[in-house]
């Protein structure tokens, strides 16, 4: 005996719960831009410099790693290598890096920390998170544009630096949809915490950030394609060292990366509807 179909429900087609939140999210654009500046101004509220610690940070980092690789220990790369100066090299990959961690680690425990706030009012849980990345786009945008003008020696402002602009827009839509993601993992589950600080530290090891792809080994090179950076830093350093335009695989594969994300959201969503609020 076969199950007949509840009159007047409609099939779950794919992504519908995560374009339904997302229309919701769009009404309260006004609200998001609101609680976005707050969280940039309460990063560092009641230090002497405010929000501007939050840009010398990472400028601090990016100048230590010039200063002792290239500056006194004068260590080179190979001929295969985008550039052979190892300081260069790791500016490229280390600021977006840095601001894919900030992203997720701030993000993944927005509805843990706004807990109290969604059991009192009605809000879109999504705001809490997408407030957090933002509030990180905010601060690593501005360093990015920097970068681009600091390698003009080595791109030339060639027509392949407008790709730039298309690569910073996905990177940060990803890092929005695996923090949403995360931030829900996070809710039924403290644990998920301690597990992706863990997979950040390994993951800068399996990413072309600190060597070139050409040193990994060829047979496990597929490897490094399972890291969700791999595919915005290849397409940075080629832009920024070379001038070059990014391969199609880097396009090919951050929209498969955007796509698998954005599916695994729409499952947490539609699987947490009922009950994230009771998680928190």
């Amino acid at each position: 005996m076969t199950a007949r179909p509840v009159a007047g429900t409609a099939p779950a087609w794919p992504l519908s719960e995560l374009a339904r939140q997302l229309r919701e999210l769009w009404r309260t654009r006004r609200l998001l831009a609101t609680l976005t500046r707050r969280e940039v101004a309460a990063r560092h509220a009641g230090t002497a410099f405010g929000v501007l610690w939050a840009y010398a940070q990472p400028l601090l980092t990016l100048a230590a790693y010039f200063l002792v690789f290239d500056i006194v220990f004068a260590m080179r790369l190979g001929a295969d290598a985008p550039t052979t100066r190892v300081g260069l090299f790791l500016v490229v990959g280390a600021l977006p890096w840095m601001a894919f961690g900030d992203a997720l680690n701030r993000g993944m425990m927005s509805l843990v920390d706004a807990g109290g706030l969604l059991q009192k009012n009605a809000l879109p849980p999504g705001l809490f998170p997408l407030r957090s990345v933002l509030g990180s786009a905010v601060v690593f945008m501005p360093l990015m544009g920097l970068l681009v003008l600091a390698y003009i020696p080595h791109h030339g402002m060639a027509p392949a630096v407008l790709a730039v602009l298309p690569l910073l827009l996905l990177q940060w839509l990803l890092c929005a949809l695996l923090a949403w993601a995360l931030a829900i993992c996070a809710a039924a589950l403290r644990d998920t915490a301690q597990v992706v600080g863990f997979m950040l530290s390994l993951g800068i090891f399996l990413s072309p950030v600190l060597f070139p792809v050409t040193l990994f080994p060829a047979a496990a090179r597929w490897a490094l394609w399972l890291n969700p950076m791999t595919a915005p830093v290849l397409g940075f350093q080629q832009v920024l060292l070379r001038g070059q335009w990014p391969d199609p695989l880097v396009w090919a594969v951050l929209a498969l990366w955007l796509l698998a994300t954005a599916l695994f959201l729409d499952l947490l969503l539609r699987r947490s509807r009922d009950q994230l609020v009771d998680w928190l």
